[in-house]
């Protein structure tokens, strides 16, 4: 599971570098054209602002599973362990909620915008805002997989200490994780 989830989020990661360059380029050249030949593209404009929502929300995905997204660190830093556990344990739960409501409204939501379209490029508006289901499946997916290894007591020192914001090489990077544990092992 853990290759699979290495490669689904590895994609995701060339999807946002593409939605970020098709973005730029699209707004570069829309620039240039108003510039230098007094009219732009619509389409153009229309299609550079979806691919913001997209990749905002599909950002918050990524940031969220690599623990990257703010946090008040300053009172989980004054706590040991067993504190540290416990507030890992109300901030799932907590975002656990937040993403259930995301996914929730986005659902409720979903049929108003289908029914409605792009101004210029014709597209259902349920593809622009649908982004929310796929970040809140995502958050969900991810978080429950933590408090399983919370309840579990699969919760590294490291993540320990990145959740208090002391953050070194080996909480951002698992591979690097896995390999300093391999050396502690010899």
């Amino acid at each position: 599971m853990s290759r699979v989830s290495h490669y689904f989020f590895r994609f995701l990661d060339i999807l946002l570098a593409l939605l970020l360059a098709t973005m730029a380029l699209m707004v570069f050249v829309n620039v240039v054209m108003r510039y230098t030949m007094n009219s732009g593209l619509p389409l153009s404009d229309e299609l550079s602002r979806f691919a913001f929502v997209w990749l905002t929300f599909i950002g918050a995905v990524v940031v969220y599973h690599h623990r990257q997204h703010m946090g008040m660190e300053t009172v989980v830093a004054q706590l040991g362990n067993r504190g540290r556990l416990a507030l890992m344990g109300i901030s799932d739960l907590t975002i656990l909620g937040c993403a259930g409501v995301l996914m929730h409204g986005t659902w409720k939501q979903l049929p108003i915008n289908a029914s409605m379209s792009a101004p210029v490029s014709g597209l259902s508006m349920a593809w622009v805002y649908g982004i929310g289901l796929f970040t809140g499946a995502g958050i969900i997916l991810i978080t429950l997989e933590r408090l399983y290894r919370l309840a579990t007591g699969r919760i590294t020192d490291a993540e320990l200490r990145g959740f208090g914001g002391e953050m070194d090489d080996l909480y951002n990077d698992p591979a690097k994780a896995e390999l300093k544990a391999g050396e502690r092992a010899e």
